[in-house]
């Protein structure tokens, strides 16, 4: 197979790259080169995805069984995939996103026949409206499209909701005993899944001819509350985490930017049947639990210094909810 990912050094694309490449797949990465040499075994194709000239000098010659964008946001880029791939691939891959789900969810329980509504969160409405655009294409022109929308993956980040991301913030904070803000009372339920479980999935669906004008999330089983998160990765480092609840609808007003990713996305329960994508892809299942992924996380950060790098914005914002939240209970 020779497939083109658009992105592909992402958290969760590097490792779908990595085990497309040890699967044997012909993999080439389009991107603007900002983040160094290409992984081992792919092949990097230089372009600005938003410069349709650079794009097609980039591929000139080229063709691809499999397209996959990792970096479509808005139907525009949507547009301009539609516009450069037209015939020229045997399936397109929209990387969307699990937000996209109905919030508030009129059911814990999330399908892929959930409705796709957010009224909070404009990430999710504009990977919506990609959707929408695609299977307008698929529809109306049989436009090979496939639909993949990940929830919370993690592997070289801290999957949390207020302080983590791809830096060791968070464990910093938690290292030297500073509140760690944990957002609610910390009972909801929420699915995590580690990006190699996610590439096992997903590579299933790449060249599955049954997969175009379909949907699918590829997630763990495994469910947790927000609380074990948090005390789970403690665990991990060793320490006891000093937790303050703090209610999402503070937190957001507090860091208005946070509002978002809380009121669109992580403050509501999010449990996943993940029956279709056994469907397509038989015998897969998430095989990598919470306690032993983010044991791998830790140890990628602790095996480079410059890895362990605090980022001062988010160690901030979560010393300005601390204080503010403070001055509210006093």
């Amino acid at each position: 197979m020779k497939a083109l990912f658009i992105g592909g050094t992402g958290f969760i694309s590097t490792a779908v790259s990595r085990l497309a490449v040890a699967g044997g797949v012909e993999l080439y990465l389009l991107n603007r080169g900002l983040r160094g040499a290409p992984p081992p075994g792919t092949r990097g194709l230089t372009a600005d995805v938003n410069n349709p000239e650079e794009v097609r000098a980039a591929l000139r010659g080229l063709q691809f069984d499999v397209v996959v964008n990792w970096i479509a946001y808005r139907p525009e880029d949507i547009e301009r995939d539609l516009s450069l791939f037209r015939g020229r691939v045997g399936q397109y891959v929209f990387i969307s996103s699990a937000a996209a789900y109905q919030k508030p969810p009129a059911h814990h329980v999330i399908t892929e026949e959930t409705p796709l509504v957010n009224p909070f969160w404009d990430y999710a409405r504009g990977k919506i409206a990609c959707e929408e655009r695609l299977m307008r294409a698929y529809a109306g022109e049989e436009f090979p499209a496939t639909i993949v929308r990940p929830s919370h993956t993690y592997e070289t980040n801290f999957p949390v909701a207020v302080g983590g991301g791809g830096t060791y913030t968070l464990a910093d904070r938690m290292r030297k005993g500073l509140p760690i803000i944990v957002h609610g009372d910390g009972t909801s339920l929420w699915t995590l899944t580690h990006s190699e479980d996610f590439a096992r999935g997903f590579l299933g669906l790449l060249g599955n001819r049954e997969a175009t004008g379909q949907a699918f999330h590829i997630t763990s089983d495994e469910v947790l509350t927000w609380g074990q998160i948090y005390r789970t990765i403690a665990g991990a480092l060793g320490v006891e985490a000093n937790v303050l609840h703090v209610p999402s609808d503070f937190i957001a007003r507090v860091v208005p930017r946070l509002a978002g990713t809380l009121h669109g996305d992580k403050k509501w329960s999010a449990v996943f049947d993940n029956g279709k994508i056994r469907q397509f892809v038989p015998g897969f299942r998430a095989t990598i639990p919470f306690r032993e992924g983010i044991r791998r996380t830790l140890a990628w950060f602790e095996a480079d210094e410059r890895r362990r790098s605090v980022d001062e914005s988010s160690r901030d914002e979560m010393d300005l909810i601390v204080r503010s939240y403070a001055g509210c209970l006093s």
